[in-house]
């Protein structure tokens, strides 16, 4: 079960292409990140709101598959979903696409584990959890 995506706009800027003018592929990570910040944003907590309740969310395990180049001052859509919650990981979709063409560009996933304000591995509160698992009905 996965819950519906949250899209997020961009427009690649030039500090994140090379000498090419193509997006250099880390950046797509980043932009990964854009979007699950903003879709954690749209479940009604802030990533920093978390952070200063004592958690934090890290990434465990990313994969980035990449179809197509995007380009300096390209309209970039990153559709962002929720795809699993666990007690101590949540695991993220993406699909990273030209915001006009609707040319696929890079597929992702990334698994986050939930850390306390240590650093050590811990359950997820109770009600980011609920809130997590109620976007997936």
């Amino acid at each position: 079960m996965t819950a519906r995506p949250h899209t997020t706009e961009l427009r690649v800027r030039y500090a994140e292409t090379d000498q090419m003018g193509v997006v250099y592929h880390a950046n797509y990570l980043v932009w990964c990140e854009i979007g699950r910040t903003d879709y954690i944003r749209a479940l009604g907590t802030p990533y920093a709101q978390l952070e200063r309740e004592g958690l934090a969310l890290a990434v465990a395990e990313a994969t980035l598959r990449c179809h197509a180049s995007a380009r300096y001052d390209d309209p970039i859509r990153v559709e962002t979903t929720l795809t699993a919650v666990k007690s101590r990981t949540i695991t993220f979709e993406y699909l990273i696409t030209h915001a006009e063409t609707r040319t696929r560009l890079v597929s992702a996933r990334t698994t986050l584990v939930s850390l306390d304000a240590a650093g050590r591995v811990t359950a997820l509160p109770v009600t980011m959890r609920e809130r997590l698992e109620a976007s997936l009905r």
